[in-house]
């Protein structure tokens, strides 16, 4: 089956959030985006990052929290600094659908939901006394972390150079 999905609850940069939807579109993963935002969806500098790719994008909007979950089904992972499993440990499921949920830059995911679904916490390892990576640069280590796992499913492995000849 083989279904990646992005989720960015209540995202507020729109250029983090357009680098994302780049990156879903270059990898197949679909763009959950879960209201509010911190920008208007026509925004010009989310449309710059991403803007070229905006129609090959698979993207679902959703009020909020709430409203994804009960729209959604499939094997959820909160990525947050407060995880206890480091993202690259953990097993993707390749035969269900897969969530990796990201929160709000300044703020992360609330705490409320993390602590009720601790055994799906996973972090990425940074150094204790930095704060965190960037939401976009975050994003992509996850996504291709899954895809790692999954052999990177229908997308392309090797690049070609154009013929230059040396005279």
């Amino acid at each position: 089956m083989h279904k990646l999905n992005i989720v960015l609850v209540e995202p507020q940069i729109p250029q983090n959030t357009g680098n994302i939807s780049r990156t879903c579109a270059v990898t197949g993963a679909a763009l959950h985006l879960v209201r509010p935002y911190g920008f208007e969806i026509t925004d010009k500098h989310l449309k710059r990052a991403g803007l070229d790719y905006w129609d090959k994008l698979d993207i679902f909007q959703y009020d909020n929290i709430g409203e994804f979950f009960r729209h959604n089904n499939g094997e959820y992972y909160f990525f947050t600094t407060k995880g206890k499993k480091v993202h690259s440990d953990v097993s993707y499921p390749a035969d269900k659908a897969v969530y990796i949920i990201f929160g709000r830059e300044d703020k992360g995911l609330p705490e409320k939901l993390l602590a009720e679904n601790y055994e799906k916490c996973v972090r990425i390892p940074m150094r204790d006394e930095l704060r965190s990576l960037n939401l976009s640069n975050s994003a992509a280590i996850a996504c291709y972390e899954v895809l790692r796992q999954w052999d990177y499913p229908d997308l392309g492995r090797e690049g070609k150079l154009r013929d230059y000849r040396l005279d």
